[in-house]
This record gives structure tokens, C-alpha cells and sequence, in this order.
């Protein structure tokens, strides 16, 4: 599989501020760092462990997604601008529809996550008696 190449969206850049020089270094070294992460998982020897790798990733990106979301909402009820709150959500967005946008990986990461919600449900002693 190729490698992945994630891009920051411009307007996600051009939303920041023009003194915001700062966060466009720190978005631009994480979104680097996410895709040396993604890449090992996708080049790793055994497709599994890589898929499983990557839905981790996924579901980091996911969890981030929300709290900077709910920040945008605290943010705003104390009065404070939520445009970096903003940013960094929407980045963490446009971040997770690189990935499923990527070749087949999609289909990795629905039989991944299947396997995980298969794992997690069958659990000893769960059923009704």
C-alpha cells in the first residue's frame, strides 16, 4: 500500500489569526508526526497489527476531535475566542477523512473495528440466566 501524505486544509491555516505563527509551526510538526506514525503502521510487516495500529490512531483522533469540540463550547461561554479550539478540531477532522480516503485502507479499518466490536461482545458469563 502507499504511503499516506496529509495535507493541512488552507483554510483551516487561513482561519488562525495572522499572529498565529506559533500554532501553524505546532500543526505543521504534529501532522508531520502523524504521518510518520501512520506510515510505520502502514508498511508494518504483519497487516494486522499495522490495521490495529491505525484504528488506534483513529480513535485518538476521534476522542481529540471531541474534546476540542467541547472546548469550542466552554470557550464560548466564558466569553473567549474558540479559534484555535476550532482549528485544531478541524484539523483532527480533515486528518481522519485523509485516512479513510486512502487506497483501500477503509476497508481495513471497517474489518478492524469489526473485529474489535466482535472481540469486546463476546464475553464469558455475559449472556441473560
Amino acid at each position: 500500500m502507499d504511503e499516506i501524505e496529509l495535507r493541512i486544509p488552507e483554510r483551516i491555516v487561513d482561519s488562525l489569526p495572522p499572529e498565529s505563527e506559533d500554532t501553524k509551526q505546532d500543526i505543521g510538526e504534529a501532522v508531520a508526526g502523524w504521518e510518520r506514525e501512520l506510515n510505520a503502521a502502514l508498511t508494518a510487516a504483519d497487516e494486522e497489527d499495522g490495521a490495529s495500529a491505525i484504528v488506534d490512531m483513529i480513535e485518538r483522533f476521534e476522542d481529540r476531535w471531541e474534546k476540542y469540540d467541547e472546548f469550542i463550547v466552554e470557550l464560548r461561554a466564558w466569553g473567549q475566542s474558540p479559534i484555535y479550539a476550532m482549528a485544531w478540531r478541524d484539523l483532527h477532522g480533515a486528518v481522519l477523512q485523509q485516512i479513510h480516503e486512502h487506497d483501500d485502507l477503509a476497508d481495513r479499518i471497517n474489518r478492524e473495528r469489526h473485529a474489535r466490536i466482535f472481540n469486546d461482545g463476546i464475553r464469558p458469563g455475559s449472556g441473560s440466566g
